[in-house]
């Protein structure tokens, strides 16, 4: 008794902290984790957890992964940061690898999915003044609604999501926002001929993965051809693995002007981000007018590799393309036997929600209230929507074991 009461104690200990400590912008499930290996992670009470939120896709090639921990521990012990004020002798040997990886000429580095959003906002502004001719501080950028590209100003202007505007103007300008999955709304809006890019998650991830209808993103890109507009691809969430593809765009064997990647890139180690573009593109930012003094640090640089590295040599698109059909057709099976309660469920790959219909004071943050305490991880978005999304290192046996979690946890409702 006396253990479990100490057990008790020292998770509650470590939410008062934060409580009292942390500022108040997040609203986490109640579990304190320390300890995580592959799709599992145990709490301070020893309690083991299948992990279907996968940090919000940052650990696709599963947690603490050998090969991604080894190539940071050992880059850590030589040297760990220079600026870009030096050269180092890992970025090269990065910048190498990840745009052959990718197919592109340049990559600029940087630490997080918001820096790497902002990058290229700034990137295709350049390009628009310097090689599409557009007259100074009249460039705009096309977004879609209900789009989540991070929380900086800038990127909060582009957002029609209350929270994430309401009291935080005033707004960034040069902002044009369309329907997402909405061929005839992009081609009005790309009648401006001022328009430098179209910013898009393929999937709109944060939404509530709302997958667009197949032939969209190829509509889209053709369409920005047409009118020498830049398709700028945030596949931060949606890209390396977690669709079932490479990245979500090659579902259509789209190849974006400029490419944003994050989260998994580190495998969820270190915060690692990049944007990848051509010469054309890329050359418009000169010395000294975008940087950041983490950007391609040596250890980014050494862990990135490994974790491109894991997701091409373990097949994890494949494994992800695999599984998330079977995890797709259990969840709209669950979603046929308990209809009143599961209002929709969608998903392309290792990437699936399920809408839960709000009823007798039970809604989706509930759900996955029992979701915890039978052993699995996830969390809701928008109040009723829950993610599924597991580390791509899952397999078969396990997922249908998650499956018949979710499945027992609904009956309970």
């Amino acid at each position: 008794m006396e253990i479990i009461m100490s057990e008790k104690a020292a998770a509650d200990r470590a939410i008062e902290l934060e409580n009292k400590y942390g500022a108040h912008n997040y609203h986490p499930l109640p579990v304190v984790l320390e300890r995580g290996e592959g799709v599992y992670v145990w709490d301070v009470n020893g309690k083991q957890y299948f992990d279907f939120l996968s940090a919000y896709s940052a650990v696709n090639q599963g947690h603490c992964h050998p090969k991604i921990v080894s190539a940071l521990v050992e880059q850590a012990q030589k040297l760990t940061l220079t600026s870009r004020a030096f050269y180092n002798d890992c970025l090269g040997e990065y910048e190498k690898f990840i745009t052959d990886y990718f197919g592109f000429d340049k990559v600029l580095p940087m630490n997080t999915g918001a820096e790497g959003v902002e990058t290229a906002l700034k990137l295709a502004r350049k390009w628009a003044y310097e090689v599409k001719g557009v007259a100074g501080n009249e460039a705009m950028i096309i977004v879609c609604k209900n789009n989540f590209h991070g929380r900086t100003i800038a990127i909060v202007s582009a957002s029609n999501d209350p929270d994430a505007r309401n009291n935080f103007g005033p707004f960034a300008p040069g902002i044009i926002s369309v329907e997402f999955n909405n061929v005839a709304a992009l081609a009005e809006a790309l009648k401006n001929k001022n328009v430098a890019g179209f910013l898009i998650e393929p999937i709109q991830g944060e939404a509530g993965v709302v997958v667009p209808d197949e032939g969209y993103l190829k509509k889209c890109f053709d369409l920005c051809k047409q009118h020498n507009v830049l398709f700028i691809a945030d596949e931060i969430q949606s890209g390396l693995g977690r669709t079932g593809k490479r990245l979500a765009c090659d579902h259509e064997n789209v190849h974006p002007d400029i490419l944003i990647l994050g989260k998994a890139l580190s495998g969820g180690t270190y915060p690692v981000s990049a944007v990848l573009a051509n010469d054309d593109i890329m050359l418009c930012i000169k010395p000294g007018q975008h940087g950041s003094t983490y950007g391609g640090n040596p250890i980014a640089c050494k862990v990135g590799i490994a974790a491109l590295s894991v997701l091409r040599d373990e097949q994890l698109s494949e494994n992800s393309e695999r599984l998330g059909k079977i995890l797709l057709k259990e969840l709209k099976s669950i979603q046929a036997e308990y209809p009143e309660l599961v209002k929709l469920v969608r998903g392309k790959g290792l990437f699936c929600a399920m809408v839960i219909t709000e009823r007798n004071g039970n809604s989706a943050w509930e759900v996955c209230l029992e979701l915890m305490k039978n052993g699995l991880l996830a969390k809701p978005t928008h109040g009723d929507i829950i993610r599924f999304a597991p580390p791509l290192v899952i397999n078969e046996e396990q997922l249908i074991e998650c499956v018949s979690i979710i499945r027992k946890t609904l009956k309970g409702f």
